[in-house]
């Protein structure tokens, strides 16, 4: 497996960003089960969301990019939800969806249509996700959304002076915007789904799961919930698990067999 680390100038972020790439093109010649050029297929391309406060490449698919010939593409984006904010130099939804979609298409002719790039992530890469997914649906055909720390109805209700044991309200203010005005834009998910829907759009396949004992499982309850409602087909899975690598490493695996099996 190649490891890249790769600068770039970033004209959302207006800085210099990096992000880090995985390739399985290094198979090696003494490991005949490890060589799949005797059956080459194009490659596809994942694009893989860490959660709040972390960074990329600190969770990876062991082995499954070999298995199943994929790339892993892995920004940074700081504790951002993957949202545009209102400050300059704040737009991660831009610089993920759009920008680093961009890059990796010009410079490794990877990622080309959405049939063969997907998006995942795991609690706040879980919303963000998704919440891309939907916001680029020409640009990704499927997302896995993993603990998805979906709390945007949470937020929707603080007030100036609130916050809860992560952060505070300036914080959620920072990121989402204006609560009282949140479930009325395009940073829910659901105002994405609705106005795909209105315009007869086709939606990325999704695939929820969360762990029984996931202090985030009523909310992607309800984002289930949601989604039957509005009559979204998507794959949604419970069990016995907590917000936690162990249940996340367990779930890659269904999701990318999903993805790229």
């Amino acid at each position: 497996m190649a490891r890249l680390l790769i600068e770039y100038f970033s004209n959302a972020l207006r800085r210099t960003t990096s992000f880090e790439m995985m390739l399985p093109n290094d198979a090696r010649a003494d490991l005949p089960w490890e060589n799949t050029a005797a059956a080459p297929k194009p490659m596809s391309t994942l694009f893989l969301l860490h959660g709040y406060t972390g960074k990329a490449g600190n969770w990876v698919p062991e082995g499954l990019p070999e298995k199943y010939n994929f790339a892993i593409v892995m920004p940074t984006a700081e504790n951002s939800f993957y949202l545009n904010g209102e400050a300059t130099g704040t737009a991660y939804q831009t610089m993920v969806g759009e920008e680093l979609v961009d890059y990796v298409r010009k410079t490794f002719h990877l990622a080309n249509g959405p049939e063969d790039t997907c998006i995942a992530g795991l609690s706040m890469g879980g919303f963000g996700a998704l919440h891309t997914g939907l916001a680029y649906p020409d640009r990704f055909g499927k997302i896995g959304a993993l603990s998805s720390a979906y709390i945007i109805h949470e937020v929707a209700k603080m007030k100036p002076g609130e916050g809860n044991d992560v952060a505070n309200y300036a914080y959620y203010r920072s990121v989402f915007g204006d609560p009282e005005t949140l479930l009325e834009r395009d940073e829910n998910p659901e105002v994405l789904v609705r106005k795909l829907k209105a315009a007869g759009a086709k939606l990325p396949e999704i695939y929820l799961c969360c762990g029984t004992e996931d202090f985030l499982i009523e909310n992607n309850r309800g984002l289930h919930r949601f989604l039957e409602a509005e009559g979204v087909p998507h794959e949604y899975r419970e069990s016995k698990g907590i917000h936690d690598m162990v249940f996340w490493h367990e779930y890659i695996a269904k999701i990318v067999e999903w993805m790229f099996g």
